[in-house]
């Protein structure tokens, strides 16, 4: 067997490379225009420089109005690390907005020309940058939270997971809430399969970025959530996850989207009561340090 009880790539491809079920073009061109559109009617200051390198850029749609500071999510683009960059993702952005959440959509560098490590680092480098720059904006560097699609659900879980004191002397809850869509917890199925080749995953990395091959010690409250249309092995990924996290005790909520497939998973964030908008203000609400 080369994972669990699939025994061909043929077979792994079947589950994990997820371009192949849909009409990819139809997807991105969705992506596209939502994100497009998001720019025209949110107050944006795109490619803000957050690390030395050209790739390490990042998306800025302001709430305006309201209360300020305002509370700040960052968000983690998909494309199994090896495609798509921030300007495919702000369709993310006017569900929270719509509430006087200002967002921030991530860009980083992609496989092969970097490792998921690298992939991980420029993430918190995100959060550090986030952290030390929110009150400019009239964001709130006190409430800050993540989420993440696809690959980007695996870079929430490390996200939470990071050491914030020792490695970054950040404050240990500075982020104060996760929103992992449709993640992919375990990457061991990922080197029998059609993405081998650009990811280049080596034994290490596997074992240091799948959150699944250890004890979760998350450092805030996670919603892992995914679309019950997905294949089977995306939805037991989140599943396990769940159960990981709940058996060392921490604090997941698990949300299920009935209907959607892996790409529509994200849409929730595009309205002003989608279902992931919700669950980010229901987060938000639990928060005992929100106003």
């Amino acid at each position: 067997m080369l994972y669990r009880d699939f025994d061909s790539q043929e077979a792994l491809d079947a589950e994990y490379v997820v371009e192949e079920k849909v009409d990819i073009d139809a997807v991105l061109a969705q992506y596209v225009a939502l994100s497009k559109a998001a720019r025209s009617t949110l107050d944006t200051r795109l490619d803000l420089r957050f690390g030395p390198t050209r790739d390490e850029h990042l998306d800025l749609y302001l709430a305006g109005g309201g209360s300020v500071p305002r509370p700040v999510l960052v968000f983690v683009h998909g494309g199994y690390w090896r495609t798509l960059s921030s300007k495919e993702f702000g369709l993310v952005a006017p569900g929270p907005a719509a509430h006087g959440i200002d967002v921030v959509v991530t860009n980083y560098s992609l496989a092969p020309k970097v490792a998921i490590d690298e992939i991980t680092r420029q993430s918190r480098a995100t959060v550090r940058w986030v952290y030390e720059h929110a009150a400019s904006w009239g964001g709130d560097p006190n409430r800050i939270y993540v989420s993440g699609h696809s690959a980007g659900g695996q870079q929430v879980a490390m996200l939470l997971e990071t050491d914030w004191v020792g490695e970054y002397d950040l404050p240990a809850d500075v982020i104060k809430g996760g929103i992992a869509v449709s993640g992919v917890f375990d990457l061991r199925p990922l080197p029998y399969t059609a993405l081998a080749p650009a990811l280049q995953l080596s034994r290490g990395t596997i074992e240091r970025q799948s959150p699944l091959l250890r004890e979760p010690r998350l450092g805030a409250p996670l919603v892992v959530t995914w679309g019950e249309a997905e294949t089977a092995e995306f939805r037991r990924q989140s599943e396990d996850y769940i159960a990981a996290c709940r058996a060392a005790g921490c604090d997941v909520h698990a949300l299920p989207q009935p209907g959607v497939d892996h790409f529509q998973a994200i849409l929730g964030f595009n309205t002003a009561d989608g279902d992931l908008t919700h669950a980010l203000l229901e987060q938000m609400k639990r928060d005992p340090g929100s106003p």
